[in-house]
């Protein structure tokens, strides 16, 4: 009897063994990527993305985990993404946006914020300066909203006649006051009309080049 029970026991202790195992095994830890757009429409980014990670030595179901929040171009569902991915908790939250990069800064202050931007990080309010970013948020920006302007320009050069130019803008982009003054200000100096088209969702891209065709300015992408 006391046989038995030994080997009872001892068997239960054998089958219990892989299950503690594999609840000691340390969780990976977790990417939090937030994005503005469709993941679609960010393959050619994503790619880069985890090639950099490889890089480091971190790739995706290795020793790595990565959550994905899309906000598929409606900026008004990224506060409560970034809140769910800082509720997680993730070990750091990659933005791929001005406008994710904002969210991510105002739904946590203790979960590191890596961004990449278009724009000033320091006009927007990423950063409190560029030398020392401060806080919990940092990233790469390449300034392109300062080549509206430039733009603006080349066009000019192509195009001496001065037709009316057609400026397609997301208003709902943070950071699209700052461009539009950028352009405008220029414009007004070169003395080149132009026309603004606001289109932040798919009906109304349709229905800013279907105004582009009505008004039929120079092409200006």
């Amino acid at each position: 009897m006391r046989r038995r029970a030994f080997l009872t026991l001892l068997g239960c202790a054998a089958a219990a063994t892989p299950l503690a195992a594999h609840a000691q095994q340390p969780a990976l830890p977790v990417i939090g990527f937030l994005g503005s757009g469709a993941r679609s429409d960010w393959m050619h980014l994503l790619t880069a993305f985890h090639r950099g990670l490889s890089e480091a030595g971190f790739d995706e179901g290795r020793n790595v985990h990565i959550e994905h929040r899309w906000a598929e171009g409606q900026y008004d569902r990224l506060p409560a993404f970034a809140a769910e991915l800082a509720r997680r908790p993730v070990a750091v939250i990659a933005a791929a946006s001005l406008p994710a990069a904002l969210a991510a800064k105002a739904a946590t202050a203790q979960v590191p914020v890596v961004f990449a931007s278009g724009g000033d990080p320091v006009a927007d309010g990423l950063v409190a300066s560029l030398n020392r970013p401060g806080a919990n948020v940092t990233g790469v920006t390449n300034f392109f909203g300062e080549l509206g302007a430039k733009r603006l320009e080349f066009l000019r050069e192509i195009v001496p006649a001065r037709p009316l130019v057609a400026v397609l803008v997301n208003t709902r982009n943070p950071n699209a006051k700052a461009r539009l003054t950028d352009v405008e200000n220029s414009a007004r100096a070169m003395g080149q009309p132009i026309r603004i088209f606001d289109a932040g969702t798919a009906g109304e891209i349709d229905a800013a080049f279907a105004g582009l065709v009505r008004e039929r300015p120079a092409p200006c992408s």
